[in-house]
């Protein structure tokens, strides 16, 4: 499990780059601001949840099912929360009715709330 957090951890944050210098350069020339405020938030959660992966990784042994949990919680929200938003911006710059995939984010940031409320019980109850 360490190895599967340190390559999650790896992915997001190579991929939260290239995103980001994506928005940055490409899709302000093609994206309504508001719709590039939302790729932006995707970014900054991704690389957000990049650092605490890292750190995590480091630090536990995944043995706890509890650490388990609070790692699997982060990696599949972000997977969901962020992948979401940049699909849904893809389509809006493409065209497309990709709508379905509207409530797709909140569970991924649900999933993100879940890690976190985790996080601090495992930190209070140890």
């Amino acid at each position: 499990m360490i190895l599967i957090v340190k390559f999650f951890a790896a992915i997001f944050g190579f991929f939260g780059i290239i995103f980001g210098a994506f928005g940055a350069h490409r899709l302000k020339r093609v994206l309504p601001p508001e719709v590039l405020h939302s790729f932006e938030t995707g970014v900054k959660y991704q690389l957000i949840h990049t650092i605490v992966l890292l750190i995590l990784g480091f630090h536990f042994d995944f043995i706890p099912f509890i650490e388990r949990m609070i790692a699997s919680s982060f990696i599949i929200g972000v997977i969901l929360f962020s992948g979401s938003i940049y699909a849904l911006c893809y389509a809006k710059a493409k065209g497309l009715n990709m709508k379905f995939l509207g409530p797709v984010t909140p569970v991924g940031g649900l999933l993100l709330m879940t890690g976190w409320g985790l996080l601090l019980y495992y930190f209070i109850v140890g």
